[in-house]
């Protein structure tokens, strides 16, 4: 099963990269991601359907309002794991990435299970590392930042006890 899951996401893969997915993704997937997860009651994602996925809640950084951000996620171990802030190789940092660094207490939800965070943005010596990590399991993922022409933010999301 992993090797059929390996096979499918090096194929998906080079076409999430492509300038018509790269325009088209970020109008459709949000409201295609909100629109499957009211339907299953916050359980699936279509981006579940080749990696493990998540939905991230933060508070904005200048509203103070609640924000909520389906997003690929690798896992880093028990109870950990990294996000990147590709969008979709966008020339501007998503607005989560700025709800981190102002708040970095967060929470996540998998599978319909609400688990609270903490978001730690990766430092310069560990990047090459975390990338190749992510790589892993999704080939190529860094041609994001290369074709942003910005640093993509990496963070590690760590469970933290509730408040």
């Amino acid at each position: 099963m992993a090797s059929l899951l390996h096979a499918a996401r090096s194929l998906v893969a080079p076409l999430t990269r492509t300038r018509v997915f790269r325009a088209v993704g970020p109008v459709v997937l949000p409201s295609a991601e909100r629109a499957l997860a009211w339907c299953s009651g916050g359980r699936l994602q279509i981006s579940a359907l080749l990696v493990p996925s998540l939905v991230l809640h933060t508070v904005g950084a200048r509203s103070g309002r609640q924000h909520d951000t389906y997003l690929m996620y690798t896992p880093e171990g028990r109870g950990r794991g990294i996000v990147a802030g590709s969008s979709f190789a966008q020339s501007r940092h998503p607005a989560w990435t700025y709800n981190l660094l102002a708040h970095p207490d967060a929470s996540i939800s998998v599978h319909g299970r609400r688990i609270p965070v903490r978001a730690t943005l990766i430092e310069d010596d560990e990047r090459d590392a975390v990338w190749a990590r992510i790589e892993r399991q999704w080939p190529g993922y860094r041609q994001y930042e290369r074709t942003s022409g910005r640093v993509v933010r990496l963070f590690r999301l760590e469970r933290r006890e509730q408040a």
